[in-house]
């Protein structure tokens, strides 16, 4: 099959293999008819929505993806039960809430998303803003005893991994 073709019909592999996999999760059964359906929609809605993406994102590495997703799947288990312990067994007066500014060195925009996207998902941080020339992130932690401590995990757990895969 010509390169052409092929993006024509696959202008997101990979998306199309995560609708296959996000609609048999979603259905909860693995037949035969669920793997159809959900193949249909991951040929057809990245055909259908590959106007509003024009400029595909190079990834350097796109296997680097999974790790990182597992990494991020790792913190969110693990940050759950901090912070329910946080919630549970600590007064308010011992939190130390902190307001953090993370100084980025990711330039692609789809690179700063997922990582503010990720700080999000991790319970205990949310991304709060962007600075306008998209150099720093305002992250607000809900219990940071040492808010340097915070911006260096960022930068050395999330950062860094998504630098390697996006440049």
């Amino acid at each position: 099959m010509p390169l052409r073709l092929t993006r024509r019909l696959l202008p997101h592999p990979l998306l199309t293999l995560l609708l296959i996999v996000v609609w048999c999760l979603l259905s909860n059964t693995l037949t035969l008819g669920t793997i159809v359906f959900g193949a249909i929609l991951g040929l057809l809605i990245p055909i259908f929505t590959a106007a509003y993406w024009p400029d595909r994102p190079p990834v350097a590495r796109p296997f680097g993806m999974i790790g990182y997703c597992l990494i991020v799947m790792w913190d969110i288990i693990k940050s759950n039960l901090t912070v329910a312990v946080q919630i549970l067994f600590k007064s308010n007066a011992a939190l130390q809430p902190a307001w953090i500014v993370i100084p980025l060195d990711l330039k692609k925009p789809e690179a700063i998303t997922i990582l503010a996207g990720s700080i999000t998902l991790t319970p205990g941080t949310l991304s709060a803003d962007l600075s306008d020339d998209g150099t720093a992130l305002l992250v607000h932690a809900l219990h940071a005893p040492d808010p340097d401590a915070v911006r260096d995990d960022i930068k050395n757990r999330y950062e860094r991994r998504l630098k390697e895969i996006f440049q």
